[in-house]
């Protein structure tokens, strides 16, 4: 970025929130420049190291504004490295983004007393937004797999649970069913993902790892909400926790996505879990009403 800022006395208050701007692109630069240096595919690493020249020619630019020399939070660098070798890149850098366009609404006064300001950030971000959109992760090219392992298990899983916590009001007996059942159908999950990317043809996907990921989301939701079952005596408790367990679940899934696709999250996380409830709460009522009728008493 090769432009030199307008020599213009600045207000007390005007410096104080370019120095904030400065801070946070020295911040992001030494994070992309960090994630470039561990990146193992070359296009991302590529696409990283011109973020962090973006990142660093901002900071010179509101250096030469306010004539001071800033220290990076490294804190931020430490939380956001890490987050994105948990998260992944995409995750963790269009939260980034995110979190620049919500501290630039709050600099409007700026964009005023500084016009070049404000037509520099705009051309900035939509040069990184672009970039962003570039970053390859193999997972996120199976995200609709990862979908139908996840809601099928939480769907099915709360359901079936539900029912077998007024069916057999027995946590053991209830998290051996539950398992049995759970484990069953996410080989049967993956399979029939298999057959069906294997059917459609379309290359974009290899079948096999369509099946991996619909059967390891499928597993590890089983898991997490089964857990209770095996920790606790109550039943009902149990009941309670798993349910939360899945609504806490579907909570970040959802905000994942919608940060990863830019898709909303409200709307998809209400219908999510309105449905996983709803069937379970017509399960619960079925158990109740199957044990009434066959007079199990356990």
């Amino acid at each position: 970025m090769n432009r030199t800022p307008a020599t213009v006395p600045l207000r007390e208050e005007t410096c104080k929130k370019l120095l904030v701007f400065q801070r946070n692109e020295l911040t992001e630069y030494h994070i992309y420049s960090l994630l470039a240096v561990k990146a193992k595919n070359e296009a991302n690493r590529k696409l990283l190291k011109e973020i962090a020249g973006d990142e660093l020619a901002h900071h010179d630019f509101y250096r030469e504004l306010t004539k001071k020399d800033l220290n990076p939070q490294w804190w931020k660098v430490f939380v956001f490295y890490w987050a994105a070798r948990i998260f992944g890149l995409t995750f963790t850098l269009k939260l980034m983004e995110k979190g620049e366009e919500r501290a630039q609404n709050a600099y409007m006064e700026i964009y005023e007393e500084l016009p070049e300001v404000r037509k520099i950030a705009e051309e900035e971000e939509e040069h990184e937004h672009e970039l962003l959109n570039l970053i390859a992760e193999e997972h996120l090219d199976y995200v609709g797999s990862i979908v139908l392992g996840l809601n099928d298990a939480l769907v099915e899983l709360t359901g079936t649970l539900a029912g077998l916590t007024f069916a057999l009001q027995n946590t053991r007996l209830i998290a051996l069913a539950g398992l049995i059942t759970g484990i069953a159908a996410s080989f049967s999950m993956g399979a029939s993902e298999y057959l069906s990317t294997k059917a459609e043809g379309t290359g974009e996907q290899e079948p096999f790892k369509s099946a991996v990921y619909t059967w390891i989301a499928y597993l590890i939701t089983v898991a997490a909400l089964i857990l209770p079952y095996l920790l606790l005596t109550n039943y009902l408790l149990s009941l309670g926790i798993t349910l939360l367990v899945g609504i806490l679940i579907i909570l970040f899934f959802n905000f994942y996505i919608s940060v990863v696709k830019d898709l909303p999250f409200r709307r998809r996380f209400l219908e999510m879990t309105g449905i996983s409830l709803g069937v379970a709460v017509l399960s619960f009522s079925i158990g109740y009403i199957i044990r009434l009728l066959l007079g199990v008493d356990l």
